[in-house]
């Protein structure tokens, strides 16, 4: 009988020993799933406590200033280094001055305005530049002043934008539009660049009549509105409209413009319906 036992407990102790090649890794998997139900609760709590950074300043120059010593933010997005804000300055930045034309009373043209072929500005229902257009949406060029056309006929191009930087090409500004939305349309043939850019792009704020923005990316774009060609001023909390420095069709420019109700952002230009060169809109700069 003991002999009987005596096999038994061999027999159990090789089958232990040729299990543990088994159950080994088993155990180990076992020991680190309970390991890790203890530790997450207070990896999440260190975690909870990281901020989320969602932009970043541009490297080297969180700040850029105007010849009027006004002061912008900067954001790196993708390569480019944009102001955070729309300009207020009413001088190139070689010192020479930007006309400023009020030349509008409700229900008449401005002819002066209309028929300017040089650079000049506008703020928003012709406030001071103290009030709270200029302080919260900047002035409205129009695009002979994003050009840097202070002549007449002028091929010499001064630069409204702060030493450094520049009024961004149409080319720039689709670098961004397609760094956010890989489908925005590069074909040209679209008003709608993106479908859904302009959500990212706008400042979640209630300067806009209906807030759709999130700013991922830090742009901040505000709803400044628009200087018609006969002087009037319109879609100011509704629309963002912001200049490039490329020409389009005959009378027009390249520009882009987003809405306060969805996420679009348009590229137009080249159209009958477009807005000309002589009306007046945002500027932002881009770092050279």
């Amino acid at each position: 009988m003991k002999r009987v036992e005596i096999n038994q407990v061999n027999y159990f102790l090789n089958l232990n020993f040729d299990m543990k090649y088994f159950l080994i890794p088993i155990l180990m998997l076992v020991f680190k799933i309970a390991l890790s139900q203890i530790m997450l609760p207070a990896y999440q709590g260190v975690v909870a406590k990281i901020p989320t950074v969602a932009f970043m300043s541009c490297p080297g120059l969180a700040t850029v200033t105007d010849v009027d010593n006004n002061a912008y933010n900067t954001v790196l997005i993708g390569t480019q280094c944009w102001t955070k804000e729309n300009l207020k300055v009413t001088k190139y930045n070689d010192g020479a001055s930007i006309p400023l034309n009020n030349t509008y009373t409700s229900g008449t043209v401005s002819t002066v305005w209309q028929g300017l072929t040089t650079g000049a500005y506008a703020i928003y229902d012709n406030q001071a530049s103290s009030g709270t257009n200029a302080t919260n949406y900047g002035f409205l060029y129009n695009w002979y002043a994003a050009k840097g056309i202070a002549t007449t006929g002028s091929t010499t191009y001064k630069n409204l934008c702060p030493t450094g930087f520049h009024v961004p090409t149409d080319s720039d500004w689709s670098k961004l539009v397609i760094f956010i939305d890989s489908g925005a349309d590069t074909s040209s043939t679209s008003a709608t660049q993106s479908s859904s850019a302009g959500t990212t792009l706008k400042k979640n704020s209630a300067l806009w009549l209906t807030n759709t923005g999130t700013d991922d990316y830090g742009f901040s774009a505000l709803p400044g509105g628009f200087r018609q060609r006969v002087g009037s001023f319109t879609y100011i909390s509704s629309y963002a409209f912001f200049w490039s420095a490329t020409e389009g069709g005959s009378g027009n420019a390249w520009y882009r413009d987003m809405n306060n109700t969805d996420g679009i952002v348009r590229r137009l230009g080249n159209c009958s319906g477009c807005y000309t060169r002589s009306g007046g809109a945002s500027v932002r700069c881009l770092r050279d």
